[in-house]
């Protein structure tokens, strides 16, 4: 069907487009094709000297782009309008780049190894569009970067080491992407400040600003950036990036005085200390869809994010100081029906410890309160927490997704599957089982979660297909029924100390296909419920030191026709194993296997 495909395309486009490989290139018209995808090492054989695009597509022996093949493209290709050199592992980019004076397009993106480029690509004025994306090496812009008077996108995304802007750039009016702007951290690469962002207000898309805190007189120069002007743009990322022992203490710099416009729709701060004060402009984005805010930081809750209208995605990392997240108390925050996280779908609580309650405890005896159980969030759909001991949130019985509990406490856990759903949650309009849509459950070291509680929740979970459970070693497997987990595709046990064998429930999985046992000491068979397990695909054990497999046990394996991937590494004591494995292999040439005592 590829293959059709292509030749369709190549009869509606004539002879100006073409794919060209080894097998075919003997038969292309050089001085007809305009616009060609080839091999670099057959540039050499290809005579174009009108072509408009070159897309270079990288072969499993192209290493780098060799200084040949650079001259040849810029000797042949004086006409070209689009070059795309992404993924290529480059190194330098020639100076008789400039040479192509008809480029509008240059696609430098992912190119790892690259650090700097050359000035002469200033000369290009015609380029419209520049991008460097995941360039992680480059370290600085050409200096007259202005002179790309008609340089309408520039990407620079995940330029990790790039250490300032050049002067000049926020004379480039045309730009509508600039994907991210580098404050000069000490001011010794002479760049540019952010004043040379107030008249670029045609952005759109994304705009990462980094190393806010080192910025000086940041009350004038937060303000000279105009953020507010920018109507177009989509997401906007603030990053602090400043250590503990540089933090200078400086109160100038407030959030307050980097008030975007309200069309935005993503909001990231990341690092901001600041005087622990949210601004307040944060109220006026009702547009926001999705809010991200990472550490390290001073502030102890955050604003009353549950009342905006539109927020899909809530994301909170490594905010050590912060206590909760709600001021009021449970039936205090909630309001008006709908009116809590009314469009919330993804939430993700990670590594902040200090967070035991959602909202702010009045008394002494708040975390013994029952109050959570009138709070549910009315569309959640998925769920992470990680790292973050709370006791007391609100519930999430209709998450569909996934839910993912690390190092957490199960107790959240336990009342939401005690919900009753028709009273709980009004958006629901069937008396289904809290979590009765989950596809995904991935539990890993629960404070408090024992074999009933998984037991009794696994139960509700009729819909999903994949189960991860880890480090819970008050959790006896075995006693535990599976029957309701008749759905389930893939299944993870890792670090379970009371597993001695492979529970008899797990027959009942009749869907399974990937099956990984991680790190149970205590496993000692996997037998007679292997063989139950006739769709099984993809089957690991690791590291099970009192596992034992007869060569009567292998022949099961060889019985599951439907096997495809086998591994079983460090697993002291089978013996037979290797030999058994040349075995499988043959059997399944396409098979990959590993094997390792």
């Amino acid at each position: 069907m590829h293959d059709l495909m292509h030749d369709l395309a190549e009869l509606v486009a004539g002879s100006e487009i073409s794919i060209v490989d080894s097998n075919n290139i003997a038969s292309k018209d050089g001085e007809k094709c305009r616009h060609i995808s080839i091999d670099p090492s057959l540039i050499h054989l290809f005579k174009g000297k009108k072509l408009r695009t070159l897309l270079l597509f990288r072969n499993v022996r192209t290493k780098n782009l060799a200084d040949e093949i650079w001259d040849l493209i810029i000797a042949n290709c004086r006409c070209l309008r689009v070059l795309k050199l992404d993924y290529f592992k480059l190194e330098k980019i020639p100076r008789s780049i400039y040479k192509l004076k008809h480029l509008r397009y240059l696609d430098l993106s992912h190119n790892s190894r690259l650090r700097i480029l050359p000035k002469s690509i200033c000369k290009i004025q015609n380029l419209q569009v520049l991008k460097l994306d995941w360039c992680l090496r480059v370290e600085e812009l050409p200096k007259k970067m202005e002179k790309l008077v008609n340089l309408t996108h520039f990407g620079c995304k995940s330029c990790y080491e790039l250490t300032h802007m050049p002067c000049g750039i926020g004379k480039l009016s045309s730009l509508e992407t600039l994907s991210m702007f580098v404050v000069d951290k000490d001011g010794s690469h002479g760049g540019a400040d952010l004043s040379e962002l107030r008249g670029l207000n045609n952005l759109r898309g994304e705009l990462e600003i980094t190393n806010l805190g080192f910025v000086k007189n940041a009350k004038e120069k937060f303000k000279a950036a105009n953020l507010k002007e920018k109507q177009y743009l989509r997401s906007l990322v603030l990053e602090w990036n400043v250590d503990i022992d540089d933090e200078d203490d400086d109160d100038e710099k407030s959030l307050e005085d980097l008030q975007p416009h309200p069309n935005l729709k993503e909001l990231c701060i990341g690092g901001w200390r600041g005087d622990a004060k949210f601004p307040s402009w944060l109220s006026l984005l009702t547009d926001l869809v999705h809010i991200k805010i990472w550490g390290p930081s001073n502030f102890k809750h955050l604003p009353a994010f549950s009342q905006f209208p539109c927020l899909q995605q809530l994301e909170i990392h490594g905010c050590t100081e912060l206590e909760y997240m709600d001021d009021n108390s449970p039936k205090g925050s909630q309001g008006e029906p709908g009116s809590f996280f009314p469009s919330l779908k993804y939430l993700c609580l990670e590594n902040c410890p200090n967070m035991k309650s959602w909202w702010r405890k009045r008394s002494t005896d708040d975390s013994n309160e029952d109050d959570t159980t009138v709070m549910a969030f009315p569309c959640l759909s998925s769920l992470k927490i990680e790292n973050c001991l709370l006791t007391s949130m609100p519930l999430y019985p209709s998450l569909d997704d996934k839910l993912e509990l690390v190092n957490t406490s199960s107790r959240p856990l336990k009342q939401t599957m005690k919900m009753n759903m028709n009273a709980k949650t009004p958006s629901s309009s069937t008396s289904s089982l809290p979590l009765s849509k989950l596809k995904s459950f991935h539990v890993d070291n629960n404070e408090g979660l024992d074999t009933h509680t998984l037991d009794e929740c696994l139960q509700h979970l009729t819909s999903l297909k994949r189960l991860e459970i880890w480090n819970c070693k008050e959790v006896d497997l075995e006693g535990m029924h599976w029957e309701s987990l008749k759905n389930l595709s893939h299944l993870m046990i890792n670090n379970i100390p009371q597993l001695v064998s492979l529970p008899l429930g797990l027959q009942h999985l009749v869907q399974l296909k990937t099956l990984k046992i991680l790190n149970c000491s205590g496993l000692r068979s996997l037998f007679p419920v292997l063989e139950h397990l006739t769709f099984l695909e993809d089957f690991e054990v690791r590291d099970c030191k009192e596992l034992e497999l007869s060569a009567a046990d292998f022949r099961i394996f060889q019985d599951h026709t439907s096997l495809r991937y086998l591994s079983l590494v460090m697993i002291p004591k089978c013996r037979h194993l290797p030999d058994w494995l040349q075995e499988f292999h043959k059997n399944r040439r396409n098979s990959p296997i590993e094997g390792k005592m």
